[in-house]
């Protein structure tokens, strides 16, 4: 355990980030898995609001740093390719 003044506050601020980067990942599944799931139901129609739904939160949280840019990239090409793959 930290001893230091600053030790004890950059710890503080290691939990604190990790509780605001553990929310936007479990944001960021959820949306991927409502786009698999209207893609396995056959939601055309809806399928595209997601994908771009779950674009934005993916884009959001490569750009706050808690996903790297290259794995949201892949996320999103991946369901694209899966929605363009079953709307054809």
């Amino acid at each position: 355990m930290a001893n230091h003044k600053s030790a004890l506050k950059r710890a503080g601020q290691n939990e604190r980030r990790r509780m605001r980067n553990k929310a936007v990942k479990t944001t960021v599944k959820n949306e991927v898995k409502s786009v698999r799931q209207a893609v396995a139901d056959g939601n055309t129609a809806d399928t595209s609001a997601l994908l771009n739904q779950a674009k934005a939160t993916i884009d959001k949280a490569a750009k706050k740093g808690v996903l790297h840019k290259r794995t949201a990239a892949r996320k999103v090409s991946r369901l694209a390719k899966m929605v363009n793959a079953a709307s054809a």
